[in-house]
């Protein structure tokens, strides 16, 4: 009867469009004719649970009903299934009332009748494949050997790995914290290095920020005109660059295109002067009376300022220091073998990005690309170099750093 009542509402309407009449003109009559008819339709149990139950899923909120459409349902709604099953509903006109399956309204009824609870309870769902104890034995790997790959991890679990994936070995790594990353390339330290760097870091570890302000920071560097592309990756959390398992150590003088000298301090970048072939002594008593007053003067580095350079055999030579005591110049004592320590290096790491970015094409266009760059590196970077609070000089003497921990070497024991 319902079902002939529609079509006939429905034939109606393409009457009045056959006779030229806008079915707009008839869309509020048929709309609502129609409403009636679907809540007609419903059969009187079902009416009962709309309007006289306390779970009438008239009164469902939107997030509800939408949630209901869903895989699963919210803890709310299975409480109210379950409270119209105990006023005696029966299956299906739960299922109409609350527009859910029959089967899922058995099933937490099924629930509740067996566990007393609606919630989800544990243990559902897909198990993982890597266990705790696998978990511990895929890091375990990666801590006594932070360069091995995916494979070989998989290789030396054998048959306890099962059949996971390099990708899920991966991912139970990040979760534990490991991350793929190129390891940092450090000197190969002697004891007697290791325990110059030691005292001087016991030696400065109660200076002020001022002092370090004051001080102007100088090295050299070599920059490529094609830069190496080697990539290397170790296994490593944050903080562990450092430690003594990550880094490949090096050898001085490695391969380069041109040498530059350069100065900085907390008010900015000083001079940048390209070196002339190999440097010697003579080259850098030149560079010295050229530029570090004249770089002190423009940082603002004021009368009482220490200038810093390494123990490089030039730097050391006595015409050097009779120089810079003839000029009254506080020259920072300096560890050997501790690049690290110099905060300038992480400027030679900016200014190498900058230049690269800029790919130049020839030694002319390296030397005026580098110099531009140098000039243009904001004050605010100095600064963080030296002013900020988590720089540190750690009592190890493994890092001068700006956020992350490094290791030490116990030296001692």
């Amino acid at each position: 009867m319902m079902e002939h009542l529609s079509l006939t509402i429905v034939a109606a309407s393409q009457a009045q469009e056959r006779r030229g009449r806008k079915s707009s003109d008839y869309r509020w009559g048929s709309e609502f004719i129609m409403q009636l008819v679907t809540f007609l339709m419903y059969d009187f149990d079902t009416l009962e649970c709309m309007f006289t139950s306390n779970e009438k899923c008239l009164t469902l909120s939107p997030s509800e009903q939408v949630t209901a459409k869903t895989k699963e349902l919210t803890e709310d709604l299975r409480l109210r299934i379950v409270a119209a099953h105990k006023s005696g509903k029966g299956y299906k006109t739960i299922s109409k009332c609350f527009e859910v399956p029959v089967a899922t309204v058995q099933s937490i009824i099924k629930k509740y009748k067996t566990f007393c609870t609606v919630k989800n309870l544990r243990g559902r769902g897909r198990k993982p494949k890597v266990t705790p104890v696998l978990a511990r034995r895929i890091v375990r790997e990666v801590k006594k050997n932070p360069r091995i790959t995916t494979k070989a991890i998989l290789m030396n679990l054998g048959s306890a790995g099962g059949n996971i994936s390099r990708q899920t070995v991966q991912w139970t790594l990040h979760t534990a914290g490991f991350h793929g990353r190129r390891p940092r390339r450090t000197l190969l330290l002697q004891i007697r290095h290791t325990k110059a760097r030691l005292a001087f870091a016991n030696a400065h570890l109660d200076k002020e920020e001022d002092f370090w302000s004051s001080v102007l920071w100088s090295d050299e560097t070599k920059i490529e005109l094609f830069g190496h592309n080697d990539v290397a990756f170790i296994w490593r959390k944050k903080g562990e660059a450092f430690n003594p398992k990550n880094p490949i150590p090096t050898v001085k003088h490695g391969g380069g295109n041109l040498m530059f000298w350069g100065c900085f301090s907390a008010g900015g970048p000083g001079n940048l002067i390209t070196v002339n072939g190999s440097m010697k002594k003579e080259q850098y008593i030149k560079i010295l009376n050229n530029n570090i007053r004249q770089s002190a003067e423009k940082l603002g580095l004021g009368q009482q300022w220490t200038f810093q350079h390494d123990n490089d055999p030039k730097h050391t030579a006595k015409v050097v220091k009779k120089r810079l005591a003839d000029k009254n110049i506080n020259v920072l004592q300096w560890p050997s073998q501790s690049p690290d320590l110099n905060p300038i290096e992480n400027l030679w790491r900016e200014l190498k990005i900058r230049v690269m970015a800029r790919r130049p094409s020839n030694l002319k266009e390296l030397e005026l690309i580098a110099k531009d760059e140098w000039a243009k590196i904001p004050v605010e970077t100095c600064k963080k170099l030296l002013i900020r609070k988590e720089i540190s000089l750690k009592a190890n003497g493994m890092q001068f750093y700006m956020d992350e921990t490094c290791y030490s070497r116990d030296i001692n024991g």
